[in-house]
């Protein structure tokens, strides 16, 4: 074989792989995003989305309005992707979580459920007016390990492309 087709053949390989990447980031990225907006909305009403749109620009997100609502699912959207690609990079590295996609998933929905709580919420604009109830939290932290966690892991572990 001649070293422009070996050449070629990574080429095409390297596509490949790229392409089952965003394939694998899509899809679980998308999917759990859109199972916890419509969750948050069945429970909390879509003014949710508003919620999510003041943790960025604070008190002027709750005016409502196309742009509001727009930017609350873009960024609930853009979080997604982050926790999706996080968990395919993972993958790359620790083989189990894409042959144990049940497992992993609700392990790290409990994960990302900490990361909101821990990280996400106490950096942005907006700001909790109530404490959260112990059942509030058991709650939220199921929801992330169903609705976000198996998605992406059954996402990745099904698209992403073995290397």
């Amino acid at each position: 074989m001649t070293e422009a087709a070996v050449v070629g053949q990574d080429v095409s390989e390297s596509r490949s792989t790229a392409r089952s990447a965003v394939l694998a980031i899509g899809v679980g990225g998308l999917v759990a995003a859109a199972l916890d907006l419509l969750q948050a909305c069945v429970l909390f009403g879509h003014e949710i989305i508003l919620v999510i749109a003041e943790g960025l620009v604070g008190d002027a997100g709750t005016k409502g309005g196309v742009f509001y609502y727009g930017l609350g699912v873009v960024l609930h959207v853009f979080i997604s992707l982050c926790f999706a690609t996080f968990y395919y990079a993972l993958s790359r590295k620790l083989k189990f979580m894409t042959e144990y996609p049940l497992v992993c998933g609700l392990c790290f929905g409990a994960g990302v459920h900490l990361v909101m709580m821990l990280v996400v919420l106490p950096h942005c604009a907006f700001h909790q007016r109530d404490p959260i109830s112990i059942n509030g939290m058991i709650e939220g932290l199921l929801m992330h390990m169903v609705v976000v966690g198996l998605p992406i892991a059954y996402g990745v572990s099904r698209f992403a492309k073995n290397a």
